[in-house]
Formats: structure tokens, sequence, C-alpha cells
């Protein structure tokens, strides 16, 4: 008998215990705390007892067999005494990878890898390699998909005649008769063609995949597109367009959807691996077949692509073979196509230059920002400002204004908050004079806006606006504006002068929070909604923060804000009494603070 067996109170014992509770919850608690009931048991018990108990346990809950293969990744190594003994974990992982869960196999798979990673080359081929053999040759399936993610991690440190043996076993596993095995096999031969050498990759590893390129199971074809940007990746141009150049025609021409989506998806990561030649003759015109593919997610997935893949070919390609599929996806009849080309369709300004900017993109992002659909007129707006930088400001202004001006009172309220955020730039291109004239009533509108939201970005966009033409302007143009607003018979009105006033404290001088904030911030303190009066402690509290750098702050905090706080902490509203009570403490703070400044002064002036 077992020292833990006789043992109700051996650490094993009582993990034994809550491992065959009822509860789930108890045994998940159970296996995340092994690693603690290896620390007590110490190295040697846990190999010798703790382990060997996990194998005889493992009949259990697919969440609870999820928790121990992540419990037992590289971490375990330790507990177990260090590299020399990890093997030890490997045959418990083994009956984890063979489980019927996804989930348990994967990461029971890669709990192994990290144990590989840290074993000897004689431990890989006394241990790992024997457990790989098993599981790619194991009667159920699901070994064998597990099998699959094991051989990159074992190659580079197996022997040269295991490693040919590994690439024909791999090679086994992607003409396997299950359909999920060669899943698994295309998803992995990417990582595993990595670690071969460029003759083994070429000559074994490359009909293997081929063939997985034209299975019978488009699950298994869209799963190659990656494998092939691995393997492109590791050979020269020449053999690229030689070896695999048929394969890439195949996959863009293939007959699922599904197939040509993982493609187009892809599309810019081919390319760059494929190479500059193989781009030019062969990859533009699959590239426009994409944009142009009868299915609407293909095309999504290709607009896309459209920035990337353009900074792999001249202008003239973009303007002579890439424009005119453009063109037409900006007035495609799937909302999802338009939107993406509208969140990408900027990307080509940098390239295209300034005029032909002007000439062909200006009017695409006029017609996007007109579009029904919401995200196309989000996406476009967000994106502007990479146009800017190659146009201008004042010239894309001239030519959008008049739709942003429109954007501003869209019926999505996330189309007038993406027009919000951009204010702040178009004003600080344009100059007080053009904001004054043109956009300074909108600002002002927003403020009223039914969205708290936008009310929200309002007052934001007000403080960067501030930011952007100082103070001054502020006092004048402004800030009157709003206190007017704090005067309104209609509660969100007054609300949001509120929340102006907090949100641009930090941007103003004593001056203007003197002579324009304070007096209708106190006013609003007695204001008969409690919402409102809670608010406005909390405004006190920003404003006495922005006072206290600056000379003759706290002065004005311990005169105006302290005796106006001292009544709202009195307030028959208990929020109001606690934001008021938490607002006096900082601004007695602050009120202090210079106080004690002061008699460091004198205090220095003596000496």
């Amino acid at each position: 008998m077992s020292n833990w067996q006789s043992d109700p109170l051996h650490p094993i014992a009582v993990l034994l215990d809550e491992l065959r509770a009822e509860d789930v919850a108890l045994r998940l608690n159970a296996i995340h705390r092994i690693s603690t009931i290896c620390l007590a048991l110490g190295a040697e018990r846990t190999r010798t007892e703790l382990i060997p108990f996990l194998q005889e346990s493992l009949d259990d809950d697919d969440e609870i067999l999820l928790a121990l293969a992540e419990e037992l990744g590289g971490t375990f190594v330790e507990y177990v005494g260090g590299p020399d003994y990890a093997h030890l974990v490997l045959p418990i992982l083994e009956h984890l990878a063979g489980v019927e869960e996804t989930l348990v196999r994967d990461k029971a798979a890669q709990s192994a890898n990290q144990i590989c990673d840290v074993l000897s080359q004689e431990q890989v081929e006394e241990h790992f390699v024997p457990l790989v053999r098993r599981l790619s040759t194991g009667e159920w399936f699901t070994s064998r998909t597990s099998a699959t993610a094991l051989y990159a991690a074992a190659y580079p440190k197996a022997t040269p005649p295991v490693q040919e043996e590994s690439i024909r076993m791999y090679s086994k596993l992607c003409e396997d008769d299950t359909p999920m095995v060669r899943r698994a096999a295309a998803k992995e031969l990417g990582g595993f063609s990595k670690q071969l050498g460029h003759d083994n990759l070429v000559n074994s590893l490359l009909p293997a995949f081929r063939k997985l390129s034209s299975d019978d199971q488009d699950s298994v074809r869209l799963l190659t597109v990656e494998s092939m940007i691995s393997i492109a990746e590791q050979l020269s141009e020449d053999e690229c367009k030689n070896l695999l150049g048929q394969t890439m025609k195949s996959l863009v021409n293939d007959r699922s959807w599904r197939v040509r989506y993982m493609v187009a998806d892809h599309f810019v990561k081919l390319a760059k691996a494929a190479g500059e030649d193989i781009v030019r003759d062969e990859l533009v015109a699959a590239y426009v077949a994409l944009l142009k593919d009868q299915e609407a997610e293909v095309r999504t997935a290709a607009a896309g692509q459209i920035p990337g893949f353009a900074e792999l070919v001249d202008r003239d390609t973009i303007l002579n073979r890439l424009m005119s599929c453009i063109r037409d996806l900006s007035t495609d009849a799937s909302q999802h196509v338009r939107a993406a080309l509208a969140s990408q369709i900027s990307g080509l300004a940098p390239l295209l230059g300034n005029d032909a900017t002007i000439e062909h993109l200006l009017p695409l992002f006029l017609q996007l920002l007109k579009d029904e659909f919401p995200e196309v007129r989000l996406n476009i707006i967000s994106k502007l400002e990479v146009v800017n930088n190659v146009i201008g400001i004042e010239l894309l202004s001239k030519a959008l204004l008049p739709a942003i001006v429109e954007l501003a009172e869209d019926k999505q309220w996330r189309v007038r908050q993406a027009i919000i955020e951009y204010i702040p730039l178009l004003a600080k291109q344009l100059g007080v004079a053009f904001f004054d004239e043109q956009l300074a009533n909108l600002c002002m509108g927003w403020l009223g806006d039914p969205v708290f939201s936008i009310r929200e970005a309002a007052t934001i966009n007000l403080r960067k606006l501030t930011e952007v033409f100082g103070v001054d302007w502020a006092k004048e143009t402004i800030i009157p504006r709003v206190m007017e607003m704090g005067h309104n018979v209609n509660y969100l009105y007054r609300m949001t002068t509120v929340f102006a006033i907090t949100t641009m404290a930090p941007a103003l001088d004593i001056d203007s929070i003197r002579s324009s904030i304070l007096p209708t911030v106190v006013s609003l303190s007695t204001d008969r909604i409690p919402n409102i009066r809670f608010n406005v402690a909390k405004a006190f509290e920003v404003l006495s923060q922005s006072l206290a750098s600056q000379q003759g702050g706290p002065d004005l905090v311990s005169s105006e804000i302290l005796p106006a706080l001292d009544k709202l902490r009195s307030d028959t509203d208990a929020d109001v009494r606690f934001f008021a009570e938490k607002a006096s403490e900082k601004a007695r703070e602050v009120a202090s603070g210079e106080a004690q400044a002061v008699s460091e002064e004198v205090v220095m002036t003596d000496a």
C-alpha cells in the first residue's frame, strides 16, 4: 500500500477526495492546486506518488481533463525535478491527446511540445519519438490528429534516420482515410515544413502538400493555404514559380468559395512569400479575379487586402488593373463588401500621390460617405487622416465638408460620434476663422444630442478644441454658450453643462474658471435635480485638482469651492452627500497645500 493510501491527511489522499466529489467546480479547483501539492510533496514524491496517481485518475469530465492538460505544461517540469525527469509527464499527456474532446487534445499536444523543448536528444529518442509513433498509428483518429501537432517539436532534436522516418509518417498522415486527420495534417504542415532542410522539404514533403491541396474535401484544401505560404517563404522565386505556381492557380480558382475566401484573406502574405516576379506575372491577374469573384464573402476578404497588395505592385498597375475593380466594389450589391473597401481604400492615397488621389479616390470617398449602410460611412470617416496627409486638409475639407456636415446629423449615432472625433483634426488644420464659420455651430449642437455617448464625445471635443485654439478663444466662443445651457429648463442641457465643465476644466486657466465657470457651477449646486447636484460635486473635485497647480488656485478653492461643498455635504440626498464629502477632502488638500507652501516659504525667509 502506498504511503498516501494509509494516511487520510496525505495531500494526494485529500486530492483524491476532492476529485471524487460530485461538484465539478470542486474537482476543477483540485486540479488547479496540483502545483501546490507538488511543492508540499517534493520532487521525488511527486514522481513516485502523484504522477502514478494521476495516470490512474484520468477518466473524468472534459473540463477537468482540459485543466489537467494545461497544468502539465512546461512549468510543471520543475515540480518533477527538472528536465532530467520531464519525460515522466508524457504518458499522461499521451492519454489526453487521444480523448474525444478537441480542446483537451489540443491543449495536451501543446503541453507535450513544451515538455519536448526541455528534453535532451536522448530523451526525445527514447520517450518522445515513440509517443509520436504510437499516436500516429493509433486505432482512433483522435490520436492521429494529435500526432500531427508533435512533429515540428520533435524533428530538430531527432537523429537523421528518425527525421527521415518522421517525414514518412507525416506523409502517411496526409493520406489518412479520415478527413479529420488530413485536416490536422494540413493545418500543422506549415510549422513542420519550417523545421526541414531545403532538400527534404522539396523532395519529401512537397508531394504530400500537393495531395492535400487537391484533396476532395474543401475543409482540407483551405487549410493548405497557410501551409503554402510557409513553404513559399523557404523557397527561391524560381522554385516558387516552378513548384507552387500551379497549386496557387488551382487554389485561386478552386470550385469551393471557402477555399477562395482563404486565399483572398491571406493574399498579401502569399504574394510577399512568392516574390516580385510571380506577383507581376501571375498574382495580379489572380487578385483581380478574387476582387470580381461571384461570392460576396470572397470579394470582402479580397477588398481587405487592397492597400497591402498595392504596395507590392507599381503605380501604373494600381491605376490600370486595380482601380476599375475598386470602382465596381464601391457600388457592390453587398454592404459588407463596401464596408471592407471603405476601411481600406484610404491606404491607396500614399501610393497614388496627390493628383491621382484627387482624380480617382476623392469621388469614391464622396460616394462611400453617402452610402446607405452606416458601417460604410463609419469606416471611410475613420481613415480620412491618411488622405489628409497626402492631399492636405484644405482640399479634403472643401471636397468632403458638405458630406461631413450631412453626416453630423446622421441617424446612426456611431457615425455622428466618428465625425466628432475627426473635428479636432479639421480644426487644427483649417484654423480658427474657418472653424468658427463652418463648424462651431455643429459642435455646440452635439451637446444637445439625445444620445449620451454623443453628448459625452461632444464635451471631450470641446476640451480638445480648447487645447488647439487656446483658452482665450474658448472663453470668448465656447464657454459662454456652454454656461448658457446651464440655465435651460431642460434637465439634460443643465447636466451636459456640468459634464462639459468637468471635461474642459484641465484645459482652462484660473481666470476663466473664476469669471466664467464657477458662478454657473455654484448656481447649479442648488439645482432641484439630485443627479445634477452630485455631478456638480464631482465637477468641484476636478476643478480643485485643476486649480491646485495654478497661481492663486488654492485660495479660489478655499473661498469659492469649499463653501459650496459644505452646503452639499448636508444635502437631503445620500448620493449628493457622498460625492460632496469625497470632493471636500480633495478641495481641503488643495487649500491646505497652499497654506503649507506659504508657511515653508516664511520659514526659509526667516532662516
